[in-house]
């Protein structure tokens, strides 16, 4: 099937494949004469696609044992809410330090104040002077040794992937290196999830929106370290109550499970791929492709700090705003769509999730060659 590239932030491109095989079984089931969308939540047929799904991710990401699998709803979004509301409280300490790298990470930050004391351990709000270039803000990120972050915090959390922005903070930082080794790391991980190996052994928490690299919008992943639950605050929801989500195998209300079952073939495909490391090597091959030609050019330019580039997220400018228009109509035209950047932004964003294969980075190249040809 010849498709268009789709070039959206998320919900994102799936690969062809699943989506082929979720449409061949949307009536019947393996045989069961139902669509997995009337299956009920509690049944063997059903248990057995969310079973699935767990022990695939966690092949994944060889996620411990120490760690429970959640699936949620609410998106990353409800869990700035969450984590706080089963996190601070822990140890009754009632402060938190949070990692301003962006529009997300800043809304995190927000939601988290009305839960107790919240402090900022980093930011990236204002302009820096990095090897003679200044960036301006939220184009870069402070080297984890200039965070400052309370020995005596509930967590630090960070947004690892800023999908607006396209800043990344590719390597999770030591919490004993600075100066703070009982202060568990919370990870927003929406944006590039599966797309690199993960450490836990720095985590507390892991959480992610799957709508990006994971599946369809609708389910909320959420990796919480089994020492973490049992913190919740007393007005916490009991839905949102890690430790009630655990207890039931993320069955504590009917789950999306859809998405749940898309999410899971969505783990098969990256298996069959070759799992993270394959999808690890084929992000860093896909952005610096484009970065590279980015950097070369007379008429793009990526402003973010070359450290901080994220490898999910490409935004690009083009020298003359009066060419954007030009540029949307013409992509499209061509079979490149949803490269429009954000409002708070502007310019363009492309997004090389998972699912995006090189070809796809590959035509983009190409038409913005030419298309340069043409305005330059």
């Amino acid at each position: 099937m010849n498709r268009p590239w789709n070039f959206a932030a998320g919900p994102s491109t799936l690969p062809l494949e699943v989506l082929q095989q979720a449409a061949a079984e949307m009536c019947d089931w393996h045989g069961s004469g139902t669509s997995v969308m009337e299956m009920s939540h509690r049944s063997k047929q059903y248990g057995s696609i969310r079973d699935a799904a767990e022990a695939d991710l966690r092949e994944l990401l060889a996620v411990p044992d120490t760690f429970e699998v959640l699936f949620m709803q609410g998106g990353a979004t409800a869990q700035n809410a969450i984590v706080p509301m089963n996190l601070i409280g822990r140890g009754g300490l009632g402060r938190a330090d949070y990692v301003l790298s962006g529009h997300w990470a800043k809304k995190s930050y927000a939601e988290a104040q009305r839960y107790g004391d919240v402090a900022v351990a980093a930011t990236a709000e204002g302009s820096a002077e990095i090897d003679g270039h200044t960036y301006g803000p939220w184009c870069w990120l402070p080297d984890v040794s200039q965070w400052h972050v309370r020995p005596d915090a509930a967590y630090l959390h960070l947004c690892a992937n800023e999908t607006i922005g396209g800043v990344e903070q590719p390597v999770m930082p030591d919490m004993a290196a600075l100066g703070a080794p009982d202060v568990p790391l919370v990870a927003d991980m929406s944006s590039n999830i599966l797309s690199r190996p993960i450490d836990f052994s720095r985590l507390g928490l892991v959480y992610g929106g799957a709508q990006k690299n994971a599946g369809p919008a609708g389910v909320t992943l959420a990796f919480v370290r089994k020492d973490m639950l049992g913190h919740a605050l007393p007005g916490c929801p009991s839905v949102f109550d890690y430790g009630n989500v655990a207890k039931a195998q993320s069955m504590f209300n009917t789950p999306p499970t859809y998405a749940i079952y898309m999410a899971g073939l969505v783990f098969k495909w990256l298996l069959r791929q070759g799992g993270v490391a394959a999808m690890d090597a084929a992000s860093a091959r896909k952005s610096q492709a484009l970065y590279g030609y980015i950097d070369s050019s007379d008429l793009y330019q990526n402003r973010i700090h070359p450290a901080r580039r994220s490898r999910m997220n490409v935004p690009f400018q083009l020298r003359e705003d009066a060419l954007n228009a030009i540029f949307l109509a013409e992509t499209e035209a061509a079979g490149l769509l949803a490269l429009k950047g954000h409002k708070s932004v502007g310019g363009m964003r492309a997004s090389i999730y998972n699912a995006m294969p090189y070809e796809g980075v590959a035509a983009l190249i190409d038409f913005m060659r030419d298309f340069e040809a043409r305005h330059g």
